[in-house]
């Protein structure tokens, strides 16, 4: 059943005690609770992963309706990893809310704890983000309220929500790109002796969309077409290995357009490719109705698994594709391997688990910026920031947490906050200012909004070697008024680039500036660093309180801001061909258990 009660999830944030003495409840959070039946489950007595995305769905649109005020349609769902199986008797708890809303769109973030009536035990099963679009109204065009964050957590997704809804709008394309520099790089399919012929597991079916299928508005539900979808899929995976596989994760996909009561849909499926421990199989769905032409409605790429008793991951058939859309579905097939090893690499992984330098390539540009930027977004949104010390309007904050060092340093410029973030964006010109800088050079241009540039810094000691970095630049304007300009900084690692004998080379784990407009001419300028032992030895006599060399740093700044508060905005960076994309695979060729939606 679903529950409207909009509790704070005391696994996310601690209960906070309004000034009225009421606990904080988040006003568009929807909690359904579901015990998983025998008719919910498969032959092996767990949860159909389709009827979970039903459930999924249902709580995210009612979160959206309940913030929206009118009917609202799913129109993406980001990538999902299942981390465990649901089974029979178990509860399936799902709490969904709206992170943040943009015009006529929303993100939905769901969360899915399962739990165990006889132990009490409780674990986590996915964390998902979804896409909801209001439906116009016989007013015209919704113009959706904006989201207020009150807790640490709601802050930190609100802030977030707009880098992953970037990713979304840039995501196609991209992986168009992609696929077609990757595939290309493959050459001819791989022939393995008795392996599977493609098309034994090929996979048609037809559905009738009925009432029961369909919302208020008579659109199919997203999860149900989902649901379908995965059904089909899992017929194709079982005709390769002729047993039960198990679908882990679904990745970021968008629905091309609606159905309604009363179409056909066909649903069309095939295992594209096989590696050693997993298998992606290719899902169509197509509408119609009538003498209609068919309407594309999605195209899905799922990865399944087959597991042992002891839920170890057995070794499957190798296929052999069909000539032709055969060959090229299986090089795409490797090549979107490689692009989820990179996603998962960076963007799954806790932040303390990311390490210091990441190898850049074309192929995870997209991800390491998304990186970037959330990185700098979460530390920015920490509380318990102790102020060390204040000198001329400039000061100093340090906040420790599970071993981790981090400082930030803040002051305000009688500037634009625009043409601030243009003078810091280009890190040519911050030697202008910083004295640690002796040299900066531009390396590659990736776009307007990512470069990577070559750091030198001067020696701490006396005859002692500087540092180097290779560094990431990835600079954000606002999404609205409630978001700061944004320039993160990490380190990564280039082969072009390698340490030489006149550097040390240093590692930036999270660092960069928020800039936030305080009024047409004031801008508050907030420097944050996540210590690491390449930045620890120029900052830790300020920390100590035995220097004062980041009060002169920053003032320095301010002069350089002011002086060029007039001068035309930052001259456009020179385009540089990025780096070819190295197309690394894992010599363990199994791992990979994700399901790819075409756009």
């Amino acid at each position: 059943m679903a529950s409207d009660r909009p509790d704070a999830d005391p696994a996310e944030d601690p209960l906070l005690i309004l000034e009225n003495g009421e606990s904080y409840r988040n006003p568009t959070e929807v909690k359904m609770s579901q015990i998983v039946l025998p008719c919910h489950a498969n032959h092996c007595g767990e949860l159909s992963v389709g009827q979970l995305l039903k459930w999924m769905d249902s709580t995210a649109c009612l979160s959206a309706e309940r913030h929206a005020g009118c009917s609202c349609i799913t129109a993406s769902v980001d990538d999902i990893h299942f981390e465990h199986t649901i089974g029979v008797g178990q509860v399936v708890n799902i709490i969904a809310k709206v992170n943040r809303a943009f015009t006529s769109s929303m993100e939905v973030g769901i969360l899915v704890n399962c739990e165990d009536l006889y132990t009490a035990n409780q674990w986590k099963v996915c964390h998902a983000f979804a896409t909801f679009v209001a439906r116009r109204t016989e007013a015209g065009k919704v113009q959706l309220k904006q989201v207020i964050p009150y807790t640490q957590m709601e802050q930190m997704e609100y802030s977030l929500a707009a880098e992953r809804r970037r990713m979304r709008l840039i995501h196609a394309e991209i992986i168009t790109d992609l696929l077609s520099s990757s595939a290309a790089q493959l050459g001819d399919c791989q022939k393995y002796q008795n392996a599977v012929p493609a098309e034994r597991t090929r996979v048609e079916s037809v559905e009738l969309v009925l009432p029961p299928h369909a919302n208020h508005q008579v659109s199919t539900f997203g999860g149900q077409i989902m649901a379908w979808m995965e059904n089909v899929a899992t017929i194709a995976a079982s005709r390769l290995c002729n047993a039960h596989p198990t679908l882990s994760s679904i990745d970021m996909f968008h629905f091309r357009g609606p159905s309604h009561i009363g179409d056909r849909l066909v649903l069309k499926a095939i295992v594209n490719n096989s590696f050693k421990n997993s298998m992606e199989v290719g899902v169509c769905a197509e509408a119609y109705k009538g003498g209609e032409p068919l309407r594309h409605i999605n195209t899905a790429f799922m990865t399944f698994v087959v597991l042992d008793s002891d839920r170890k991951p057995l070794t499957l058939p190798r296929i052999r594709p069909e000539p032709v859309d055969g060959k090229r579905r299986y090089q795409e097939a490797i090549a979107r391997k490689k692009i989820r090893l990179d996603r998962k690499y960076i963007i799954s992984c806790k932040q303390t688990e990311v390490p210091l330098s990441v190898p850049w390539d074309q192929s995870n540009q997209m991800y390491l910026s998304y990186n970037n930027v959330s990185a700098l977004n979460l530390m920015a949104a920490r509380k318990n920031w102790m102020l060390t010390s204040e000198k001329n309007k400039v000061s100093l904050y340090t906040l420790e947490e599970n071993h981790v060092l981090c400082f930030k340093v803040e002051t305000h410029v009688s500037v634009p906050a625009e043409q601030t973030f243009h003078l810091l964006s280009d890190l040519r010109r911050r030697q202008e200012w910083d004295k640690t800088y002796k040299e900066c050079h531009l390396i590659i241009q990736a776009d307007e909004d990512d470069t990577i540039y070559r750091v030198a810094t001067h020696s701490v000691r006396k005859a002692g070697k500087g540092h180097d970095f290779i560094m990431l630049a990835s600079r954000r304007k606002p999404c609205d008024a409630r978001d700061p300009y944004l320039i993160a900084l990490r380190s990564v690692t280039l082969p072009t680039h390698p340490p030489t004998e006149d550097y040390t080379r240093g590692e930036v784990l999270c660092a960069g500036f928020t800039i936030w407009e305080e009024s047409s001419t004031v801008t508050k300028i907030t420097y944050y660093n996540q210590a690491t032992p390449g930045v620890l030895p120029y900052i830790s006599t300020d920390i100590a309180g035995l220097s004062s060399s980041f009060y002169s740093i920053f003032n320095a700044c301010s002069h350089f801001l002011e002086v060029n508060k007039d001068s035309p905005a930052a001259m456009q960076l020179p385009v540089l061909g990025p780096i070819p994309a190295t197309m690394v695979y894992s010599s363990h060729d199994d791992d990979e258990i994700y399901c790819h939606i075409k756009e």
